[in-house]
Order: C-alpha cells, then structure tokens, then sequence
C-alpha cells in the first residue's frame, strides 16, 4: 500500500482526560487503513499517553510523534468583566532527545510551578531556554496568533508570529484549520498573508477529538459529562463534527488551494523521526560512607544482620551444638548465594534503600509489616529486617523472588501503619531530595454503570429510568463486566433498548465512551525514587488533593523510563494492632505483640470456635464455618487455609481437612516428592511446591523450575510443550517412569494455574 501524502498532527488520545476519545490502539489501526506514516499525539497540557503511544506506534510501524498541547497565560492586559480567560494553546512537538527532555521539562513546570489556579499553564518566558529539538505550530483559533486576528489586533497577532519565530528559529509552523467554523474563514486571509510576509510555512492541521464522524453526538456527551452541562444546553463547550480523523483524501480535498501546508504535514513527521527507547533501571546512589562500594556495603549489613538474628533464634532443646552450628551454615550459605546473585543481577543498591527506610521506620516506632509477596522468601531480606519471616524455618524459595534466569527487577510489598506511612516518605523525600521522589499516577475510567449514568444525565432522561437500567448492569469490582457483555448476558436491558429510542441512544452513546480515562489519581501504594531531577526522566503532575509530585507515566511505563518502584502501603491493620498493644500495655507493660508464640494453645482454641471476626482473611462466614471443621493446631494450617480459600483451589479444603484428621489418605505423586508435599497432607497449594517438584523430580534448578511456573501460569502453548519435554526428560533421567512423569507434569500443570506465593 502506497504512502498517504498528509498525516495529522494534532490527534487528542483519551489522555485527554473527558475530552479526548481516541484510543491508541484505534488510533494506530486507522493509520494503518489509512496508509499513514506517522501520526503526531498532542493531549491537552499533559504526556500521559507519551511512552506507552510511542512504544505502541513503533510495534505497529507506525512512526510516533510526541506533542502535547501546551497552555500558555494570556500575555495580554484586558479581561473582559473580569471573567477568568481560557489561555491560549501551542502546539510542541519533539524531533529529538533534546527536544523531548525540554518537553517534558515544560510539561512539569506547568503542573509544579505557579498558584494552584493556574497549573497546567505557563508563561512565554517560561520557554526561554527550553526550545532545543522542538517544533512549534501556532495553535489555530485556539492560540494566540488567531486569537488576536480574531479580535483585530493584528499587529499584537504579528508581534506574538515574531515572538515565537524567535523562540524557535526555523522551527516554527503557521497552523491553518478549517473545521467549518466562521471565524477560521474570518481570519484565514490575514493568518496566511503573514506567513508569507514572515517567511513562515503553513501546515494544514485537523485537530481529531474523536475517531470517526459517527462519534460527533458521543463526544459531545463526553464533553457535558466533563464540564457538568447538558446536551440540550446553548451556552456551553463544543466541537465540530469536523473534528474526526480525516482519510488523507478528504484533507487534500478541503486543502486543495494550499497544497503547500498538507506537503508541510509531510515535512514536520520526517523532522520528528526520533521517539524515546525503554531505559535500562536508575537507581540513586546508596550512601555508604567509608569508600566502601554498594555490593560491601550489603555484604557488611546482610552479615552482620544474620548474625543478629541467628542469636535471637529461641534454643531448641532438641538441637547439641554439633546440629545448632550445622543449622547456622545453612544460613550463611543461602545469604552468601543471594548476595552473589544480587551483585550480579545489580541491585544492592535496591536493597541498602529499601533497609534504610525501614530500619529508620522502625526506630520511630512506626508499624512495619512484617513482610509478604516473594520478598520474603529472601535470607538477605530478613538479615536486613526488610521482612520479619524465617525464609528456611517455612520453606520460602530466594528464586521466587530474584531469578538469575529472568531478569526483572525486585519488588517488595513495603506495609506501614496507615496513619504514619507519610512520615517514612518524607523522610525518603529528606534524604535523596524532593525534586527526586514522586508518587505514581493512575487513571480513573467510565466504567459501566458510571458512563449509564453520566450519559443519562447529560441527556436529561429521569434519574429513575436510568437507574433502573444500571441496576441491570452486574456490579462486580473484582470481576467487572463490559457494558455489551452486560446487555448480551440481560435479556430485559436488549428489550429495553429495542423498544425506546431514548433508551437505545443512551447505550449507544455510553458503549462508545466506556473506558476512557475519566480522571488522574495516585496510586495507593508507589512511589519512585531517582538519581537526579525527577523532570528529566518522568513529566510530572500535581494531584491538587497532594503535596506530592505525582509521575505522569503509569507504573508500566514509569518503569520504562528508567524509574524504579517502591511501595509503601499504608495498612489499616497495622495501625489496629498498634492501638491494641498499647492498651494492653496500660495494664503489662512490657507486653510485646512481635513476642506472640506461634505456638499458643489459646489462640488456636479460638480459631477452632470460628470466633475471628475482625480477624484479616479469616473473618468471613465461610472462612469461618472452614475454621470451624479445621480446628487448626500450627500455622502452617493457617498459612494452606488463607491461600486455598479462593475459587478453584477451594475445592480441596474438605480433602485438606479429611487428611489432617486421618479420614483420608495423603497422596504425595511419587515417593521422593514426600518431603515438599507432607506439610500440606499430600495437596499442592504453593507456587513454591511446583518449583520444588520440577527441581526434585525432573532436575531443574529453581531458576529455570520459576520459568516452568510461570509459563504453567500463562499457558502458552508452544512454550508448555517445551517445558513438558524438559521435565519429562530429567524425570527419566532420574529413574522415574516416563508415564508417571507425564502424569504428575499435568497434575502439576492443573494446580500451578491457581496455585499461591506462599511468601
């Protein structure tokens, strides 16, 4: 397919939150049907979209080119009956690194600089110096130049044509628009003589809010849902139904007398072929003081941590000092291990950060959980007090966490009590500086039965008939479902829509803006901590209910800028016990809740009586009714209960129960495999477990036994038959029968689908 001979340059994506409705994988599609080189995505005042658009053109043989619509302050007196004045649009478009970093430098400072009531907006002054590698066009009607034709000021339009051609010499494009509106035809003549007068090329732009000319009426919605209006309202925003993604054809035909500014749209794409490439992890640099590197540092801390907790293990009567020093070696060599893998996979550093923040949370005597997810099953972890478990004591696997043969970077799940959470990321912001610490964003998205209702009211329909169709919507937070999935699996909501036309406009309206991103929140939990100034990897936004900068790349693609992810979690729970122990202490003092047995008769009593409301995981009526048959008596049946109790691995509860109290008989697979599946009566509940068996039984090392999960877990054909080959191959090697090989690789294969991180 031959090349089209325009391409656009002002596309709004859903980033542009309740006013953009072209999404990116739409996007790409049309350009691909339409024969479209590249395509340029320029939201209004933010780059949200930026990476994950670049990263998705360029998979498509698309060629990204990032913009972004930026809002600039009037620069002229005289507000009209001192109502607020919208500011003026120009539109940036990066054609090199250079040009990109400056972007989103100016992104940033929009959101992070001035009064609250003008973020998102910036000065002409502010540009000075951030120009480099960036093409401009003049912004339409929207922006300064048509707004002072507009008014007649021509000369003020001419001067703010030469201010700009300043600020980007040999850079700069006059932006023509014809979206059908009177004032582009009223200024047009005079916008286009003084291009010419200045030298200055034209570019023929269509500024696309929307797919396709059949979305007008949605987009229109989208708009009275943004700004509170209702459809049938004079006075209020709107589009053309111009505004749509227009085939190169119909744009040359519009054109047709200015064929200069389409070729320029040409011109433009071919000086923008540069987009951004993922960016390998940056960590900041861990102080460590005395010369020593980060990898020495960790092995000083991680050594010197094993040995404190090794003392704090309680004598075992049953161990003489032969078997206790034996014990001791084991630790000392699972530390020394993961110490060679974390140096060789490069992430001491991540580990000195994450202990520091800890260890300081700690001695302010604020609650810190005490460590859950994969994390915990890492020794060095817990010699560092990032976690508070044993990983040997439970048979916790390093390789579920870090895997030598798939590099990815660790994570740990960081909680802390709810109320004081803000402290520790202070202190982080203290430390490493606060121009280098952010929270990461997310976005809110019209979800089904919300778009019913928003559109509803902007059509004015009464709020009883479009509540009665939302309550025909399921509503499932954990499994949500798609409107159409909702009318295909509802007989009542199709006879609905067949037989009223109000009804069937409102769905048609709401399927087509279900699922834009409404809103920009921040996550609950993330936070990123860089090397140097946050704005020269990231662009960066306020969330007015934050002091915080906030990261305006998700957490997919903060981490693809190069940012890595810490959590810290703020956990009710751990402000609840913190409460608790000090009451009691009003009565013991010295009454410790981390000194709790895990072996107190009276607690299990309790939890046989099923008397655990308000207990986290185990409060549920049918948690409880289990608790009650169970009648557990060690935390290992705490630990198999909480991870079986999900759809799926449910079903083995009564045969867990059974076989603990001797009414049926465990079954461990193959006579080696007993050791791994005893704690649990012969039934596979771990992730863990399936790494041991494939180690155990078919030889792989954990790391490649970490790979065979995961690859259990997507179900990825051709990559299962591989493994399927793998595991049935080293189990004959080791002896075992090739039938009986492939009938435990399936049984396995079943369970891992749903199988738990015992961490």
């Amino acid at each position: 397919m031959s090349h089209a001979d325009f391409v656009h340059l002002r596309v709004h994506s859903a980033y542009s939150l309740s006013e953009g409705a072209v999404r990116i994988p739409a996007l790409l599609k049309l350009c691909k049907a339409e024969g479209m080189p590249a395509v340029a995505v320029a939201d209004s005042g933010n780059l949200f979209g930026a990476l994950e658009f670049a990263s998705a053109a360029a998979g498509a043989g698309v060629q990204p080119i990032i913009g972004c619509q930026l809002a600039m302050k009037r620069s002229d007196p005289g507000q009209q009956n001192g109502a607020a004045q919208k500011p003026d649009g120009l539109v940036l478009l990066a054609q090199s690194e250079a040009g990109y970093r400056n972007l989103l430098r100016l992104v940033s400072r929009s959101y992070l600089g001035g009064e609250a009531e003008e973020r998102g907006e910036l000065d002409l002054t502010d540009l000075n110096g951030l120009t480099e590698g960036l093409i401009a066009l003049t912004g339409g009607l929207g922006g300064a130049v048509g707004r002072f034709l507009s008014s007649g000021r021509d000369e003020w339009a001419e001067g703010m044509l030469l201010t700009l051609s300043k600020l980007f010499p040999g850079r700069l494009y006059v932006e023509v628009q014809r979206h059908g509106l009177a004032a582009e035809e009223a200024i047009e003549e005079r916008l286009i003589a003084l291009a010419y007068k200045h030298d200055l090329p034209l570019v023929a732009t269509n500024e696309v809010f929307f797919p396709a000319r059949a979305m007008h009426q949605a987009h229109d919605a989208l708009l009275c849902i943004a700004d509170g209006a209702y459809v049938s309202q004079a006075d209020r925003r709107r589009v053309t139904e111009e505004q749509y993604f227009k085939p190169a054809a119909e744009m040359r035909a519009l054109f047709a007398d200015l064929p200069e500014a389409l070729d320029n749209t040409l011109v433009v794409a071919r000086r923008c072929a540069w987009f951004p490439e993922t960016v390998d992890p940056i960590l900041p640099a861990f102080p460590t003081g005395e010369g020593r590197s980060e990898a020495e540092e960790l092995k000083a801390q991680a050594a010197a941590g094993l040995e404190a907790r090794l003392a704090a293990i309680p004598a075992d009567p049953g161990l003489d000092e032969a078997a206790r020093k034996l014990r001791d070696r084991q630790y000392r060599e699972r530390l020394d291990y993961e110490l060679g893998v974390i140096e060789q996979m490069g992430f001491p550093g991540y580990f000195l950060i994450v202990a520091d923040f800890i260890k300081w949370a700690k001695a302010q005597g604020i609650p810190v959980g005490p460590g859950r997810g994969s994390g915990a099953g890492s020794v060095v972890a817990w010699a560092l007090t990032i976690t508070d478990l044993d990983p040997i004591r439970w048979g916790l696997l390093f390789e579920r966490f870090l895997n030598p043969e798939r590099v990815s970077m660790p994570d740990f799940d960081v909680d802390f009590c709810q109320d004081r959470r803000d402290e520790v990321i202070r202190y982080v912001q203290d430390l490493y500086g606060h121009d280098r610490v952010a929270q990461i964003i997310t976005f809110g998205k019209l979800q089904a039965r919300a778009v019913l209702r928003d559109v509803g009211r902007v059509l004015q329909m009464p709020y009883p008939q479009v509540d009665r169709i939302c309550k025909l919507v399921p509503n499932n937070p954990a499994n949500p479902v798609t409107l159409q999935q909702a009318i295909d699996g509802e007989p009542a909501l199709q006879e609905m829509r067949d037989q009223d036309e109000t009804v069937a406009r409102l769905i048609d309206m709401a399927l087509e803006l279900e699922g834009l991103y409404r809103h920009a929140s921040t996550h609950a939990a993330g936070v990123v901590i860089g090397d140097r100034p946050l704005e020269e990897l990231t662009p960066l936004y306020r969330d007015p209910r934050s002091d915080m900068p906030v990261t305006q790349f998700n957490m997919k693609f903060v981490e693809r800028a190069g940012l890595v992810k810490f959590d810290f979690l703020g956990l009710k729970t751990l402000t609840v016990i913190a409460r608790a122990q000090s009451l009691i202490r009003e009565r013991i003092p010295d009454f410790d809740v981390e000194a709790v047995p895990l072996d107190d008769a009276g607690t299990y009593e309790m939890l046989g009586r099923a008397d655990t409301v308000g207990v986290f995981q185990l409060e549920s009526s049918g948690m409880r009714d289990v608790l009650r048959k169970l009648k557990a008596d060690r935390f290992e049946d705490i630990i198999a209960v909480v991870a079986l109790y999900r759809p799926g691995p449910m079903d083995n509860i009564p045969s867990y129960i059974n076989r603990k109290h001797g009414v049926e008989k465990p079954d461990y697979l193959y006579p080696t495999l007993e050791g791994i599946l005893k704690e649990t009566h012969g039934i596979m509940i771990y992730q863990e477990q399936v790494m041991q068996i494939a180690q155990e039984l078919a030889g792989f090392s954990l790391g490649g036994a970490d790979l065979l999960r995961r690859a259990m877990g997507k179900k990825i054909k051709a990559e299962m038959e591989a493994q399927r080959k793998s595991f049935v191959e080293g189990a004959v090697a080791r002896g075992v029968p090739k039938a009986k090989a492939a009938e435990i690789f399936e049984q396995v294969n079943k369970f891992a689908g749903y199988g738990f991180n015992k961490s």
